[in-house]
């Protein structure tokens, strides 16, 4: 789709709506003077709602070609980390997603989270984004529509049926594949472990994990942790396995929650996979390289973001129409779960 040229809001209305000076606005935004949080945090989220860009040449530049695109990653944005220990498949999609806009003469920029100020320059004047797992009422997205900045998804918006711009691997089916590989290794009982951002990769995840257990006539084992709790998170969730029963497998989302629980239940005794199968959603460093290794499923990078570039391209210069694109995902098979049916503690 063609971008909408919109009438950017001005440092006059943003300190007219904050009821502060311009002075305090041009403070609050880049850091300096003697502002106090409240006020800061005020006027940031005043310059937010409006859309503000306080860049000068980024306001200039607004209606032109940068060829450049930018890639956000909310799920680092929740996180508050942008370089999560044993974590690669964001650096990955960001490589691989740069060679792909290189090969089209296009630039690729990382930026962090749209929604809170100040913007790094010419963040709101590139022409086009890809959003990674947008959570739901998505701040972000509000703000590329808002600014008519055409824009494309890793994962569908949960809270956006209608729209079609988004790429994304079958987390239903690729769910349905781990739990039937877990069924067929002998487990009764699968427990399942989820994050807590609200996208889709959550959502849609669980929603398979239920609909599984329904149709195979099991109890739906749900445990929640939120993604930053990181290891220690799943520390908790073995401890809380041990205190309630240990099941016959266990299949985390993300990488290190499943490295957490193995090491909980590995240093409570039990050992994988004869006591516990493990499996995660989400290959990682840590999967990889716990003893025994994780089985995982394994996000096809190249082409991921090959998909993802093209379908942002075809939406930028509006040569087709815009429809989702679904992408298979790998199962790599490890010692976690194999050797037969596990072993009652």
């Amino acid at each position: 789709m063609a971008r909408e040229l919109q009438q950017g809001a001005t440092i006059w209305d943003v300190a007219r709506k904050a009821g502060v000076s311009i002075t305090t606005v041009s403070h609050s935004l880049n850091g300096k003077g003697n502002i106090s949080a409240a006020t800061r945090e005020r006027v940031r989220a005043v310059a937010a709602e409006l859309g503000y860009v306080a860049d000068a040449m980024a306001r200039g530049l607004r209606s032109s070609k940068m060829n450049a695109i930018g890639l956000v990653f909310r799920s680092l944005d929740s996180l508050g980390n942008y370089g999560p220990n044993g974590v690669d498949v964001f650096m990955k999609l960001a490589g691989a997603a740069a060679g792909e806009t290189l090969n089209r003469n296009l630039g690729l920029m990382l930026v962090p989270d749209l929604s809170r100020g100040p913007l790094p320059p010419f963040s709101m004047s590139l022409d086009g984004y890809i959003v990674f797992a947008p959570l739901l009422d998505d701040p972000v997205v509000a703000l590329l529509e808002k600014r008519g900045i055409p824009y494309v998804t890793w994962d569908r918006h949960p809270g956006r049926p209608d729209l079609r711009n988004w790429v994304a691997h079958d987390d239903a089916a690729s769910t349905r594949v781990v739990l039937d590989h877990l069924r067929a290794a002998g487990a009764e009982s699968i427990a399942y472990v989820g994050g807590t951002d609200r996208n889709a990769w959550n959502f849609d995840c669980e929603a398979a994990y239920v609909a599984w257990c329904l149709e195979s006539d099991r109890e739906p084992l749900i445990h929640h942790v939120p993604e930053r709790d990181g290891l220690e998170g799943g520390r908790e969730v073995g401890a809380a396995l041990l205190a309630a029963g240990v099941p016959d497998a266990v299949f985390c989302l993300t990488g290190r929650h499943a490295t957490g629980v193995a090491q909980a239940m590995q240093e409570h005794g039990l050992t994988i996979p004869r006591d516990l199968l493990v499996c995660t959603g989400s290959d990682s460093e840590h999967s990889r390289q716990h003893q025994p290794p994780i089985s995982a499923l394994d996000v096809d990078i190249p082409a991921a973001a090959a998909a993802l570039v093209q379908q942002l391209v075809d939406v930028m210069e509006a040569d087709k129409e815009s429809a989702p694109v679904l992408l298979p995902a790998r199962f790599l098979e490890r010692e976690s779960t194999v050797g037969g049916k596990p072993s009652s503690p």
